[in-house]
């Protein structure tokens, strides 16, 4: 008995046809086969993505995974840069403001805001005008030759200062804005339209080289410390808030201030935008016989005290 094709295949019966056990040794062979191959390929996955993590145990990034990342990577730079900028702004506009408030919608009534600055002041004012009496009871309480000395030197320093008042003959000068009809009108530029703080300084200043000996604006004294500033829609005057319009008056001789004021080259561009039909800013010019200026009442600028020896 040779081995090869007469042997009969394991689990075959006595008899059976040899090609039936064949078939069925090889459906088992083919199953074999698929299950290795099924447990060759897991193999190869696990073993590709163990090689492929790093020491933390992370698996490698996907090709694409780049693009989400770089999003990422945009929103940390951006988020902190959007709030540095936002405190820049904060920052700003509390600079800006002052302490006060920035939104111009609280302050919609100009007239009641004047009103309102003008009341704290009256009441600073009469303060002011308590304790000065107050000082100079005290003062003259004092018996001291160096002391009355000083005194008389003030008193002879209170006039060319405007602390003393002054009548006599004298000019007056009206400045305004332009008219609401111009105003509505014009196509002009509005900075010509309104009088500025330099407009009132230009009439001043020309009074003062005309030689008068006291000056008023709003019926308020002006003297060298008095400061002409604008605010907003007024001009403040030694802390005070006015509107316009602006009424400058001058103690002295009637002729002598008209030229000086007439032939003054900023005075001469204010009356230009005076004539010009769709500027027509506000003039008016009177030679009153009785100017009344009263002393001058405002804050004086006392640094410090030092006793007298």
């Amino acid at each position: 008995m040779t081995s090869g094709s007469h042997v009969r295949p394991a689990g075959a019966a006595p008899g059976e046809p040899r090609s039936e056990g064949l078939r069925a040794e090889g459906e088992h062979h083919e199953e074999y086969a698929e299950q290795q191959a099924r447990a060759d390929a897991d193999a190869d996955v696990v073993g590709r993505d163990l090689v492929g993590r790093d020491l933390v145990g992370r698996a490698p990034e996907h090709p694409h995974s780049a693009r989400p990342r770089a999003k990422r990577g945009a929103w940390r730079i951006g988020t902190p840069l959007v709030v540095l900028l936002s405190g820049a702004l904060f920052t700003i506009s509390a600079y800006n403001s002052e302490g006060t408030d920035l939104r111009p919608g609280r302050y919609t009534d100009l007239a009641a805001l004047v009103q309102n600055e003008a009341d704290q002041y009256d009441d600073l004012k009469s303060r002011l005008d308590e304790l000065t009496a107050e000082v100079e009871l005290l003062a003259a309480d004092v018996d001291d030759r160096a002391v009355n000395k000083f005194q008389e030197r003030i008193e002879e320093l209170e006039d060319p200062a405007g602390l003393t008042p002054r009548q006599g003959p004298g000019i007056s000068v009206t400045l305004s804005d332009a008219s609401e009809d111009v105003i509505n009108s014009t196509s002009r530029d509005p900075n010509l339209l309104v009088v500025h703080q330099q407009d009132i300084q230009a009439v001043v200043n020309a009074m003062w080289r005309g030689g008068a000996t006291a000056v008023t604006i709003q019926g308020q004294r002006i003297v060298t410390t008095t400061g002409i500033k604008c605010h907003g829609n007024a001009v403040l005057l030694q802390g005070v808030p006015y509107a316009q319009p602006y009424v400058i008056e001058a103690v002295g001789d009637p002729e002598q201030l008209e030229d000086t004021v007439r032939n003054d080259a900023d005075v001469a561009y204010y009356l230009a935008r005076a004539e010009i039909p769709d500027i027509s800013v506000g003039w008016d010019f009177e030679v009153e016989d009785d100017v009344e200026a009263p002393a001058y009442d405002g804050l004086l600028s006392r640094s410090y005290a030092e006793p007298l020896r």
